[in-house]
């Protein structure tokens, strides 16, 4: 009962400090082209897209450009490891996903399909601030049934821009995509990119669902993960072997990890050179 009733009090301040960081989309110039690119649309995040549903549909095999940091956005992370973090992340998500349609190939293998990504902007998260409510959040959870959300303050984002190719160079697809993080469903990581290493993935697999389907997705996705993609998100192989050239992903470790607000490089080991030849 003392539980419930101090819940009672603190759900109104929960509801007070739920917030969001705001990242606007932005563009690097690093598309063949924006002109086909629809209005922005979304909510958790925004995109402008566009796809070749034809052009898509008789390409069978894919490969992946290593996704690089903008020029612009260089001097937002200061750790090139931190920065590499958050572009091997994109690129191991987008290989996972692609594979439910396409036969990934090496990044030096020709292809139907080449996928290249830039990160345009990165709002780094605030390392105290997330620290401070990672703890917050994990002493709450022991005196209330649900844990206070995070702190609305040093919230970090990310914006990318990527673009899928044809063997001729055509753009098949496209996308100007942004998201900052919120206090309610992203767990703060004491680290500078932690915010946008978390949005890695959603990125990744919107840009994915675009490519895969030939067309715009619902907003409301309710399809089930197919099975690589659960047995990559556990750390186990890939069902191409070109994917392990992006290392494996932390699976429940990471999860576990990332409750208590530890940096994503303490569980994610990163990419794996080798495996690129």
């Amino acid at each position: 009962m003392m539980r419930l009733k101090a819940f009672g009090f603190a759900l109104p301040l929960m509801l007070v400090i739920a917030g969001c960081a705001s990242v606007p989309l932005k563009q690097a110039g690093t598309l063949s082209s924006y002109d086909r690119l629809g209005e922005p649309k979304g909510s958790l995040s925004k995109a402008r897209v566009y796809v070749d549903g034809n052009g898509l549909a008789p390409l069978q095999k894919a490969r992946i450009v290593p996704t690089v940091f903008a020029f612009g956005a260089l001097p937002r992370i200061a750790d090139p490891a931190d920065r590499t973090l958050v572009t091997n992340a994109i690129d191991r998500a987008l290989c996972v996903a692609l594979s439910d349609r396409y036969q990934m190939v090496p990044t030096a293998q020709r292809a139907d399909l080449t996928v290249r990504a830039v990160v345009t902007d990165i709002v780094p998260t605030d390392k105290a601030m997330a620290g401070v409510s990672a703890v917050v959040s994990l002493g709450s959870g022991f005196v209330l049934p649900v844990g206070i959300p995070r702190l609305p303050i040093g919230l970090g984002g990310l914006a990318v821009e990527a673009e899928a190719v044809d063997g001729a160079g055509v753009q098949r697809a496209a996308i100007v995509w942004a998201r900052g993080a919120n206090s309610i469903q992203d767990d703060p990581l004491v680290s500078e990119v932690g915010d946008a290493y978390g949005m890695a993935a959603s990125f990744s697999n919107e840009f994915a669902r675009l490519l895969v389907l030939g067309k715009e997705p619902p907003d409301l996705d309710l399809a089930l993960p197919s099975g690589q993609r659960l047995k990559s998100w556990f750390g186990g192989n890939p069902k191409y072997p070109a994917c392990d050239a992006f290392g494996r992903a932390p699976g429940l470790a990471g999860v576990v990890a990332g409750k208590f607000g530890a940096p994503p490089e303490w569980t994610d080991k990163g990419s794996a050179p080798a495996a690129q030849q």
